[in-house]
């Protein structure tokens, strides 16, 4: 169990401690600019991130990255990788087909970021285009966002979704138009009530009958089996219900984010290093995944500045111990070899795919959570 002890923190987890490790993340990113450029980085092999098709869902947080580091640095190579990025994901908009409820993550990173920080209409144009293509994947009957285009994947959602939510909000306060925020907030709705377990545990897949929104069953997904908990899917939830409780003032999202933060804490090992799923039985060489922490870091952050100050403490203690023991052990500072900044990140492990690797996702939520700790709290979503 994860311990937060109220007498930490001062001393140990100081103003100085956290500048100095968003120095090392804005020198990091400036020799990742150097390497990656205008591409689309995934998952670190070997050393050397991949590179992704324009249609990825991960493209956004390359981009995001980038804008964390130039709102301070303002570094105009950085600005101009960013940019570069942003254009060469315009193709996905105009083709329409490989577009899918991910669009929240990849424009929210790139084109929210670039039009919140230097008001480039360009930009607005694109996330306001992506949002409208995200409300048109709502299904209505059962009140969900479709997650995927496959055919027998038409009545699916997944709780990744709730951070794809936050365009449909930013959409509503840009435009005037309620419509957006009227999706996200019954898309938030259905998933407290089909997919947020009472512990504070979350299924990955619910699948609904897409002409009459009746729930037929829960799948495992990327987790354990239909039952478990999968750690990343507790963080988005953590998250993304913090964000609708940003957004609308609900109380029923802001219980819902403690709950799972909660749960998160109960769970997590003291080394702040989650296994793939808390439930999953342990094995030889499991796979871990620093990217859940990474984000339930950044979203207990979130959740501090909507609750009352005693409460506040507690989840700013819990993400600063969570960034810290990522710091001690899991990073890639020095490690001339490794083009990422966090390592142990699992991608899939019911399919064994990228386990126990570096994620550009979990260097986006290390960097986002550090942001916070400073005291920067405006974020891209």
């Amino acid at each position: 169990m994860f311990k937060v002890d109220a007498s930490i923190g001062a001393d140990s987890w100081s103003a100085q401690w956290v500048d100095e490790i968003w120095h090392k993340i804005i020198g990091k990113v400036e020799r990742m600019n150097e390497s990656i450029g205008a591409d689309f980085p995934y998952i670190s092999d070997n050393g050397k991130y991949n590179r992704e098709e324009a249609d990825w869902w991960t493209n956004g947080f390359w981009p995001g990255l980038i804008w964390l580091v130039y709102r301070e640095s303002k570094v105009e190579q950085l600005k101009d990788t960013a940019t570069q990025i942003e254009a060469k994901m315009d193709s996905v908009l105009t083709e329409f087909y490989p577009l899918h409820h991910d669009v929240g993550f990849m424009w929210s990173l790139s084109s929210v970021a670039k039009y919140k920080l230097l008001g480039c209409e360009d930009s607005k144009r694109r996330a306001m285009t992506a949002a409208s293509h995200l409300v048109g994947r709502y299904n209505a009957k059962g009140c969900f966002i479709r997650a995927w285009n496959q055919p027998e994947r038409v009545g699916w959602a997944i709780i990744d979704c709730m951070m794809n939510l936050p365009l449909l909000y930013w959409a509503s306060q840009e435009s005037g138009d309620p419509r957006f925020r009227h999706v996200a907030t019954l898309h938030a709705d259905t998933t407290l009530r089909e997919f947020l377990r009472p512990d504070g545990s979350t299924h990955h897949i619910v699948c609904f009958d897409p002409d009459t929104g009746e729930r037929k069953e829960a799948l495992s997904g990327q987790g354990y089996s239909p039952d478990s908990a999968w750690s990343r899917g507790t963080a988005w939830a953590l998250y993304g219900m913090a964000l609708s409780a940003r957004y609308t003032g609900d109380d029923r999202y802001l219980d819902a984010a403690k709950r799972a933060a909660h749960f998160f804490l109960a769970n997590v090992p003291d080394d702040g290093l989650p296994p793939w799923d808390f439930r999953a039985p342990w094995e030889e060489g499991m796979a871990m995944d620093s990217s859940a922490s990474a984000c339930a870091a950044s979203g207990m952050l979130e959740l501090s500045l909507l609750v009352p100050k005693g409460e506040s403490e507690l989840y700013r203690r819990a993400a600063e111990k969570l960034i810290f023991k990522l710091n001690e052990k899991y990073m890639a500072w020095d490690d001339s070899s490794e083009e990422a900044i966090l390592k142990m990140g699992t991608a899939n492990r019911p399919k064994n795919t990228h386990v126990n690797v570096p994620m550009i996702y979990g260097d986006y939520f290390f960097a986002e959570a550090v942001c916070k700790l400073r005291g920067v709290h405006d974020t891209f979503w």
